[in-house]
């Protein structure tokens, strides 16, 4: 009898055959731990940003995806989203059920575009993909005068809150993949609705596009609402390798007393900045309440998306 078999025998633990304790633990860390994917595009802001200005970052009114799911500061809001499901359902005359199949195709693929684990169970994810989805295709539509407004719809007549849904519909952390929005938008499309939804929220958001370009397509590399802001101030300009040395900033006082000349510019993209022949062209910055917050989202989801080849509002603001 080999000593192994004796041990056995005897009851003697052999401690080559116990696995640790502590690589018990981590295993069982490890397998908690998501997939590898290189899909996450939603992402909750870092502290090292979020700290300088926490507002920022944060719903004001509206709760979109899942990382503020739940929160009571937006029951308000979670009832106007009801609302306009409802009224959805009632107008095409059809129930909920024929729009799982698909959001149930859609689920993992959408779980994977966040780049936490989503706690929330199957039941709470798909319903918060169908009612978050239909609430911002419905609002869009309503924008836009596509479909009836009922004259007691705050979001339609309260003043000033439609700044605020516009405010939290960029936010980096309340976003619901573009593909989500854009499958729910053409599955509740009217027979005279031929519109893209990338129309209907250029309008919303009051973008204007000057001609016919890629900027009213939605490829399949669009990845939220917030990347199509991006997209919409940005496709436009040409890709700039990045600088292999650090690049010198001057101030404007600097730059003047230097001779050089600034120009306004009343058209054109706002990060559209040209110098010529000795003259900065640089096109009017509107500021009003939301500004800051709009920027630091922008410049939150450069810093976070994995490909850093384009920093667009980053480098604008530095």
């Amino acid at each position: 009898m080999s000593n192994h078999q004796f041990n056995q025998h005897a009851g003697i633990c052999d401690p080559s055959s116990v696995q640790d304790h502590v690589s018990i633990h981590i295993e069982s860390m490890l397998r908690s731990m998501p997939p590898t994917s290189p899909e996450h595009s939603i992402f909750r802001v870092r502290h090292q940003l979020r700290k300088v200005n926490e507002k920022a970052y944060d719903p004001e009114i509206l709760a979109i995806g899942p990382y503020h799911y739940g929160n009571d500061k937006f029951k308000f809001m979670e009832e106007q989203k009801l609302q306009y499901l409802q009224q959805l359902l009632e107008r095409r005359k059809e129930s909920i059920d024929k729009y799982m199949p698909t959001l149930r195709e859609l689920e993992q693929r959408a779980r994977n575009c966040y780049a936490e684990t989503i706690d929330l169970s199957q039941e709470k994810f798909l319903a918060m993909m169908l009612i978050d989805g239909c609430f911002i295709v419905e609002l869009f539509r309503k924008y836009n005068m596509m479909i009836p407004t009922y004259k007691d719809d705050p979001l339609m007549h309260e003043l000033g809150i439609q700044n605020n849904i516009m405010h939290d519909l960029l936010l980096l952390e309340n976003q619901l993949p573009l593909f989500v929005l854009s499958k729910l938008y053409n599955l509740t499309k009217g027979p005279g609705d031929q519109s893209e939804f990338s129309l209907h929220a250029s309008d919303f958001f009051n973008v204007p596009i000057q001609n016919w370009t890629q900027n009213w397509r939605i490829g399949e590399e669009t990845e939220h609402l917030l990347h199509l802001y991006h997209t919409w101030h940005t496709s436009s300009l040409p890709v700039m390798p990045q600088p292999t040395r650090e690049t010198i900033k001057f101030s404007a006082t600097e730059m003047r007393e230097s001779g050089v000349r600034f120009r306004v510019v009343q058209w054109g993209e706002l990060i559209d900045i040209k110098f010529e022949n000795g003259t900065l062209e640089i096109p009017v910055l509107e500021v009003e309440d939301h500004t800051e917050s709009k920027f630091r989202n922008l410049i939150a989801y450069e810093q976070h998306r994995q490909r850093r080849d384009i920093n667009y509002f980053t480098d604008y603001i530095m």
